[in-house]
């Protein structure tokens, strides 16, 4: 009869984490969030 234990291989994680993957997320646009409110500040309203 086969051995139907895991292997080592098969359950190593590959790639990022959830968390790692939602802190990059969330920083990638805290920086567009950025950019943009310093664009609406230097450019004058349109009235």
């Amino acid at each position: 009869m086969a051995d139907k234990s895991p292997r080592q291989s098969a359950a190593k994680k590959s790639g990022k984490s959830i968390k790692e993957k939602r802190a990059d997320k969330r920083a990638t646009e805290a920086g567009k969030n950025a950019a943009t409110l310093a664009e609406k500040l230097t450019q004058p309203k349109k009235r």
